[in-house]
């Protein structure tokens, strides 16, 4: 019984769930897995000791980056503005705006970059998309090199790939502003030789002057009559020629023959009070020419089928007339580059 005594004194100190009815090795057997478990935590708290002092060393030996990472991360709260993904998304804005002042665009990562789907275009030279016929007539002509005006315009006629008889264009870049009312050019020029076009003109003018239009060549004549065709939008016309005393009743059809490039204008020889000598400059060959906004004069100045003499007579006329139309603002250079080419086919550089 004191044996029992003692083992029930040891046991409850140990708080073990025992009392005097178990049996001695029933307490014997309690105390003995007390004491296994408690060594156990023993063991672990050891283990836990010497982790912390690992770790307090590392901390210790790290850089001063290292340090105020941990110091950060130590003093950051689980939620609200000191949180750890709060100051993420404010390093990562602050970072932002530093490379976006900087003019860094480049993504971070590859990853960013945003991939399209299917196989990369190819993009081939502009000489390759053109049809076969086109590339054996262009090497006939040499890109850096600047040809005579002659020589220019005899070379379009035989590098021209079109089946139809195709018109002869010059193209000049001038070095004016367009949006300067001075250097704002428009002018008229009669070709010699006409342009092969064939110019349906239609005047609009008093009763009196009919007879005398119509004897001149014009295809379309009429006052009163004139305006109900324009009235239904009929416009089978490519020249409309007016004389001065009708022209305010032009003015509410602006919408319709201005976009159309047809209403008469002074400037452009359409507005005449002798319109029988205005058709007939229309019928021979005037042509008018104005200035785009990119600075370019676009103009035809005949056919193919005109041959070479006839063209290069054409073209001598119109760069005479563009060159008297130089402002008087303009003090360097006025023609900066003239290009001879034909409908479908390769430009070429003419040196003036």
């Amino acid at each position: 019984m004191a044996k029992k005594a003692e083992l029930l004194e040891q046991a409850s100190k140990l708080k073990l769930d025992v009392n005097s009815k178990s049996t001695i090795a029933e307490i014997e057997a309690a105390i003995q897995n007390a004491q296994d478990s408690s060594s156990v935590v023993s063991d672990e708290a050891q283990g836990s000791d010497e982790q912390r002092s690992e770790v307090h060393e590392d901390a210790h030996t790290a850089s001063s980056a290292d340090d105020d990472a941990v110091i950060r991360t130590e003093k950051t709260a689980k939620a609200g503005k000191r949180s750890e993904k709060a100051l993420k998304e404010v390093e990562e804005k602050l970072e932002k705006e530093a490379r976006k002042e900087s003019g860094d665009t480049t993504p971070k990562d590859e990853e960013a970059v945003a991939k399209k789907k299917g196989p990369e275009p190819k993009s081939r030279p502009t000489i390759e998309r053109r049809g076969k016929k086109y590339q054996e007539l262009a090497k006939l002509v040499e890109k850096e090199k600047l040809y005579a005006l002659v020589e220019a315009i005899e070379l379009a006629t035989k590098t021209s790939p079109s089946k139809f008889d195709a018109s002869v264009e010059i193209h000049v870049r001038l070095g004016v502003d367009p949006r300067q009312a001075d250097q704002n050019i428009r002018a008229t020029v009669s070709l010699p030789h006409g342009t092969g076009k064939t110019i349906r003109v239609a005047v609009f003018a008093p009763s009196d002057q009919h007879e005398a239009a119509k004897k001149a060549g014009a295809d379309v004549v009429g006052e009163e009559d004139f305006l109900q065709q324009l009235d239904k939008e009929e416009i089978n016309f490519d020249v409309l020629i007016s004389t001065p005393q009708l022209m305010p009743k032009l003015g509410k059809y602006a919408r319709v023959l201005g976009p159309r490039g047809l209403m008469p204008n002074p400037k452009s020889g359409t507005v005449s009070a002798n319109v029988a000598a205005a058709v007939k400059d229309a019928k021979t060959g005037k042509i008018e020419y104005r200035v785009d906004k990119q600075a370019i004069v676009h103009t035809a100045i005949g056919k193919v089928s005109f041959g070479a003499a006839k063209l290069n007579d054409n073209a001598k006329a119109f760069i005479d007339s563009l060159q008297a139309q130089k402002p008087n603002s303009i003090k360097g250079i006025y023609i900066n580059t003239v290009t001879v080419t034909t409908t479908q086919g390769p430009g070429i550089k003419v040196a003036l």
